[in-house]
Protein backbone atom coordinates (compact mmCIF):
# COMPACT_ATOMS: atom_id res chain seq x y z
CA UNK A 1 0.00 0.00 0.00
CA UNK A 2 1.45 3.42 -0.97
CA UNK A 3 0.46 5.01 2.44
CA UNK A 4 -0.87 3.83 6.03
CA UNK A 5 -4.49 2.80 6.05
CA UNK A 6 -6.02 5.32 8.05
CA UNK A 7 -8.78 4.39 10.69
CA UNK A 8 -11.68 7.17 12.40
CA UNK A 9 -13.49 6.33 15.19
CA UNK A 10 -16.79 8.33 15.50
CA UNK A 11 -18.68 8.11 18.66
CA UNK A 12 -16.16 5.64 20.39
CA UNK A 13 -12.65 5.27 21.28
CA UNK A 14 -10.05 4.13 19.41
CA UNK A 15 -8.57 0.52 21.11
CA UNK A 16 -5.54 -1.45 19.65
CA UNK A 17 -7.59 -4.48 19.45
CA UNK A 18 -9.53 -3.10 17.28
CA UNK A 19 -6.77 -1.13 15.35
CA UNK A 20 -5.28 -4.80 15.12
CA UNK A 21 -8.42 -6.42 13.67
CA UNK A 22 -8.60 -3.77 10.95
CA UNK A 23 -5.17 -4.02 10.29
CA UNK A 24 -5.52 -7.56 10.12
CA UNK A 25 -7.77 -7.43 7.45
CA UNK A 26 -6.07 -4.78 5.17
CA UNK A 27 -2.93 -6.88 4.94
CA UNK A 28 -5.06 -10.09 4.14
CA UNK A 29 -6.71 -7.75 1.27
CA UNK A 30 -2.99 -6.36 -0.04
CA UNK A 31 -1.57 -10.30 0.03
CA UNK A 32 -4.66 -11.60 -1.61
CA UNK A 33 -4.82 -8.58 -4.18
CA UNK A 34 -1.74 -6.53 -3.85
CA UNK A 35 -3.42 -3.88 -5.84
CA UNK A 36 -4.61 -1.47 -3.07
CA UNK A 37 -3.02 2.06 -3.24
CA UNK A 38 -4.92 3.30 0.17
CA UNK A 39 -7.49 2.35 2.48
CA UNK A 40 -9.67 4.29 4.72
CA UNK A 41 -11.99 2.59 7.71
CA UNK A 42 -15.05 4.64 9.63
CA UNK A 43 -16.47 3.26 12.43
CA UNK A 44 -19.55 4.80 14.25
CA UNK A 45 -20.09 4.38 17.35
CA UNK A 46 -24.06 3.26 18.50
CA UNK A 47 -24.71 5.89 20.51
CA UNK A 48 -25.02 8.23 17.29
CA UNK A 49 -28.02 6.49 15.33
CA UNK A 50 -30.86 6.23 17.94
CA UNK A 51 -33.24 4.91 15.11
CA UNK A 52 -30.74 2.00 14.13
CA UNK A 53 -30.55 1.16 18.08
CA UNK A 54 -27.53 -0.36 19.17
CA UNK A 55 -25.95 -1.16 15.53
CA UNK A 56 -22.03 0.07 14.49
CA UNK A 57 -21.41 1.34 11.63
CA UNK A 58 -18.16 0.41 9.56
CA UNK A 59 -17.47 1.75 5.89
CA UNK A 60 -14.19 1.18 3.94
CA UNK A 61 -12.99 2.86 0.93
CA UNK A 62 -10.44 1.60 -1.16
CA UNK A 63 -7.98 3.54 -3.71
CA UNK A 64 -6.50 1.33 -6.56
CA UNK A 65 -4.83 1.97 -9.24
CA UNK A 66 -6.35 4.06 -12.13
CA UNK A 67 -8.59 6.22 -10.11
CA UNK A 68 -10.59 3.71 -9.42
CA UNK A 69 -12.15 2.43 -5.57
CA UNK A 70 -14.06 0.62 -3.34
CA UNK A 71 -16.83 1.33 -1.00
CA UNK A 72 -18.38 -0.74 1.11
CA UNK A 73 -20.78 0.27 3.43
CA UNK A 74 -22.33 -1.98 6.53
CA UNK A 75 -25.15 -1.08 8.37
CA UNK A 76 -27.85 -3.34 7.73
CA UNK A 77 -30.51 -2.09 9.90
CA UNK A 78 -32.36 -5.11 10.91
CA UNK A 79 -29.05 -7.32 11.71
CA UNK A 80 -28.72 -7.36 15.60
CA UNK A 81 -25.24 -9.43 15.00
CA UNK A 82 -23.80 -5.62 13.75
CA UNK A 83 -24.22 -4.63 17.95
CA UNK A 84 -20.96 -6.44 18.14
CA UNK A 85 -18.26 -4.09 17.02
CA UNK A 86 -16.07 -7.22 15.62
CA UNK A 87 -18.75 -8.69 13.77
CA UNK A 88 -19.53 -5.71 12.21
CA UNK A 89 -15.64 -5.33 11.31
CA UNK A 90 -15.52 -8.85 10.04
CA UNK A 91 -18.66 -8.46 7.75
CA UNK A 92 -17.80 -5.05 6.34
CA UNK A 93 -14.03 -6.42 5.20
CA UNK A 94 -15.99 -9.41 3.85
CA UNK A 95 -17.75 -7.10 1.66
CA UNK A 96 -15.03 -5.15 1.00
CA UNK A 97 -13.18 -8.40 -0.17
CA UNK A 98 -16.04 -9.37 -2.66
CA UNK A 99 -16.28 -5.97 -4.39
CA UNK A 100 -12.43 -5.77 -4.53
CA UNK A 101 -12.64 -9.08 -6.30
CA UNK A 102 -15.12 -7.77 -8.40
CA UNK A 103 -13.02 -5.10 -9.40
CA UNK A 104 -9.93 -6.86 -9.95
CA UNK A 105 -11.84 -9.20 -12.07
CA UNK A 106 -13.38 -6.10 -14.39
CA UNK A 107 -9.17 -4.50 -14.05
CA UNK A 108 -7.71 -7.74 -15.81
CA UNK A 109 -11.20 -8.50 -18.29
CA UNK A 110 -12.22 -11.86 -16.65
CA UNK A 111 -16.12 -10.39 -16.64
CA UNK A 112 -18.04 -13.37 -18.04
CA UNK A 113 -20.41 -11.95 -20.98
CA UNK A 114 -23.83 -13.34 -20.89
CA UNK A 115 -25.22 -14.14 -24.14
CA UNK A 116 -29.29 -12.79 -24.90
CA UNK A 117 -32.07 -15.12 -25.61
CA UNK A 118 -31.99 -15.97 -29.69
CA UNK A 119 -34.06 -14.57 -31.59
CA UNK A 120 -36.84 -16.19 -34.12
CA UNK A 121 -39.49 -15.63 -36.78
CA UNK A 122 -42.91 -17.67 -36.50
CA UNK A 123 -43.05 -19.27 -39.65
CA UNK A 124 -46.48 -21.85 -39.10
CA UNK A 125 -49.56 -21.60 -36.57
CA UNK A 126 -51.34 -24.98 -36.92
CA UNK A 127 -55.04 -24.32 -37.29
CA UNK A 128 -55.55 -25.68 -34.25
CA UNK A 129 -53.89 -22.98 -32.21
CA UNK A 130 -52.22 -24.90 -30.27
CA UNK A 131 -48.61 -24.72 -31.39
CA UNK A 132 -46.39 -23.29 -33.88
CA UNK A 133 -42.93 -23.13 -35.17
CA UNK A 134 -40.01 -20.60 -35.53
CA UNK A 135 -36.84 -20.02 -37.60
CA UNK A 136 -33.74 -19.31 -35.56
CA UNK A 137 -31.37 -17.08 -37.15
CA UNK A 138 -29.22 -20.02 -38.50
CA UNK A 139 -32.66 -21.28 -40.23
CA UNK A 140 -33.46 -23.87 -38.20
CA UNK A 141 -36.95 -24.85 -37.59
CA UNK A 142 -38.45 -24.92 -33.77
CA UNK A 143 -41.48 -26.06 -32.46
CA UNK A 144 -43.40 -24.25 -29.65
CA UNK A 145 -46.59 -25.22 -28.02
CA UNK A 146 -49.42 -21.87 -26.98
CA UNK A 147 -48.57 -22.51 -23.13
CA UNK A 148 -44.60 -21.94 -23.61
CA UNK A 149 -45.85 -18.47 -24.69
CA UNK A 150 -45.29 -15.57 -21.89
CA UNK A 151 -48.79 -13.67 -20.78
CA UNK A 152 -51.20 -13.22 -23.41
CA UNK A 153 -48.48 -13.54 -26.68
CA UNK A 154 -49.97 -16.71 -28.49
CA UNK A 155 -53.30 -14.72 -29.33
CA UNK A 156 -50.98 -11.89 -30.76
CA UNK A 157 -48.64 -13.65 -32.39
CA UNK A 158 -49.07 -13.96 -36.29
CA UNK A 159 -46.81 -15.35 -39.07
CA UNK A 160 -43.43 -13.27 -39.67
CA UNK A 161 -43.57 -12.21 -35.86
CA UNK A 162 -40.45 -11.56 -33.72
CA UNK A 163 -39.53 -13.69 -30.53
CA UNK A 164 -37.06 -14.79 -28.10
CA UNK A 165 -37.07 -17.99 -26.81
CA UNK A 166 -35.30 -20.24 -24.46
CA UNK A 167 -34.36 -23.66 -26.28
CA UNK A 168 -34.67 -26.92 -24.87
CA UNK A 169 -34.62 -30.94 -25.80
CA UNK A 170 -38.44 -32.48 -26.66
CA UNK A 171 -39.19 -35.68 -27.56
CA UNK A 172 -38.61 -34.76 -31.33
CA UNK A 173 -36.68 -32.51 -31.19
CA UNK A 174 -35.53 -28.93 -30.03
CA UNK A 175 -38.53 -27.29 -28.82
CA UNK A 176 -38.77 -23.65 -28.01
CA UNK A 177 -39.72 -22.48 -24.30
CA UNK A 178 -40.71 -18.94 -22.85
CA UNK A 179 -41.25 -17.54 -25.85
CA UNK A 180 -41.98 -13.97 -25.74
CA UNK A 181 -43.18 -11.80 -28.29
CA UNK A 182 -40.89 -8.60 -29.36
CA UNK A 183 -42.33 -5.41 -29.31
CA UNK A 184 -42.07 -3.24 -32.65
CA UNK A 185 -39.93 -1.26 -30.82
CA UNK A 186 -37.93 -4.35 -30.40
CA UNK A 187 -37.43 -4.70 -33.86
CA UNK A 188 -34.23 -4.90 -35.42
CA UNK A 189 -33.37 -4.22 -39.09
Amino acid sequence: MQSAPKIEFQGMTSTAAIESVIAKHVDDLEQRWGRVTACRVVLKGPGQHHHKGGLYEVHIHLDLPDGREVNAERTPPADERHSDLTFAINDAFKHARRQLQDQVRRMQGQVKHHEGLPTGTVVRIDSSGEFGFLETSNGQEVYFHRNSVLGDGFSRLLVGSRVTFAEEPGEKGTQATTVKLLEKHSLRA
